[in-house]
């Protein structure tokens, strides 16, 4: 689905990510783990070509790196951010019309569908979404993303600010998307929650990649269980 090459991150003199190679294939779902500062957030942003980098980026054998990040977009690649940014003076409804921007001939069928995956999203349809709780924030973040219908869908941090058991069902849509044929790309301090979900995992230290594998079997690595997941 995507292959990443000697992927650099800059931000002034600054070198956020220093020449990482990863990939994630076709209806998985990969895990970027690590602690703040990693650079698992402009990893993201790089691939959507809105922060300065240098490498090479094959997003299903097209070449993104001359391109804006709406054109990414119509492509296939799709972003919930870190503290979700809906627009907190639109209405539930609205938000998701904006996220099928460049898929506007498909939005009530697309919406319907969001509303299946998301029953709350569709009790709350007419509230102004900065009303919303947290979850139900993050659900409309994700729904919002997936009214473009993407290829590749990009987490960044979807756990962040949760309580525990918005966490898990926040999870569990995540395993029923790529249920759905979704490919996923996940960014996630949890690290535990992220790796039992997954197919493939990277961590991330300080710009690059200290070690890979099968999700599961690093569960039971002892570098990572005493680094990310509480011994």
């Amino acid at each position: 689905m995507i292959s990443v090459k000697n992927l650099h991150v800059y931000y002034g003199l600054i070198e956020a990510v220093k020449g990482i190679d990863f990939e994630v294939k076709e209806g998985q779902i990969v895990s970027l783990i690590g602690s703040n500062g990693a650079g698992k957030t402009s990893t993201l942003a790089a691939l959507l070509n809105s922060v300065k980098k240098t490498g090479e980026v094959n997003f299903s054998g097209f070449d993104t790196i001359n391109h804006k990040t709406h054109t990414l977009v119509q492509r296939g690649l799709a972003l919930v951010p870190e503290g979700r940014r809906i627009f907190i003076n639109l209405s539930v409804e609205e938000n998701l019309r904006m996220g099928a921007f460049n898929n506007d001939e498909n939005y009530e069928r697309l919406r319907e569908v969001m509303y299946t995956i998301f029953p709350r999203v569709k009790e709350k349809r007419n509230q102004m979404a900065g009303t919303l709780s947290g979850g139900e924030q993050q659900m409309l973040a994700i729904s919002r993303a997936l009214m473009c219908e993407p290829k590749l869908l990009m987490l960044d941090e979807p756990s962040l600010g949760l309580a525990p058991k918005i966490v898990g069902e926040v999870f569990e849509t995540i395993v029923k998307l790529k249920e759905e044929g979704i490919t996923i790309l996940l960014v996630e301090q949890n690290a535990f929650a992220a790796l039992k979900i997954s197919d493939y995992a990277y961590v991330l230290e300080n710009g690059k990649i200290a070690m890979q594998g099968i999700a599961k079997d690093m569960i039971g690595d002892d570098t990572i269980r005493q680094k990310y997941l509480g011994g």
